[in-house]
């Protein structure tokens, strides 16, 4: 059975550009165009791993994230925020809402789908 991952980001090209590395990579792959579809789809879904745009429309990611993080039963659902804005007060926000870890654009693909599998215990 292949792990289910989300990608939740308002940019169809990198939607697009992720949605096929991590098919590529072997993931059972869903994705989201804004916030509030990609919580309903965690809700629905349960992905294993979710890939965060924080900018989004309707609800931000780190409103997504919280919001995940709000229910017990989604508790162990990795959530790894992708974000543009790099600066130190974001991340630490990212994380005080409960992200697993920040990836900043623009990032390698190579080196996020490495990234992923570490975080899913894949790694080597």
């Amino acid at each position: 059975m292949s792990i289910k991952i989300l990608i939740a980001d308002d940019e169809p090209n990198i939607l697009i550009s992720l949605e096929y590395l991590m098919k590529r990579e072997g993931f059972e792959v869903l994705v989201a165009h804004d916030g509030q579809e990609a919580l309903d789809m965690v809700i629905s879904e349960q992905p294993r791993l979710v890939l965060l745009d924080v900018m989004m429309p309707k609800k931000t990611g780190l409103e997504v994230c919280h919001a995940i993080r709000a229910i017990p039963e989604l508790s162990d659902i990795i959530i790894l925020m992708l974000t543009a804005k790099g600066h130190d007060t974001d991340v630490a926000k990212g994380m005080a809402m409960g992200a697993n870890d920040y990836v900043i654009k623009p990032f390698s693909t190579k080196e996020l789908a490495q990234k992923v599998k570490d975080m899913l215990g894949m790694g080597a």
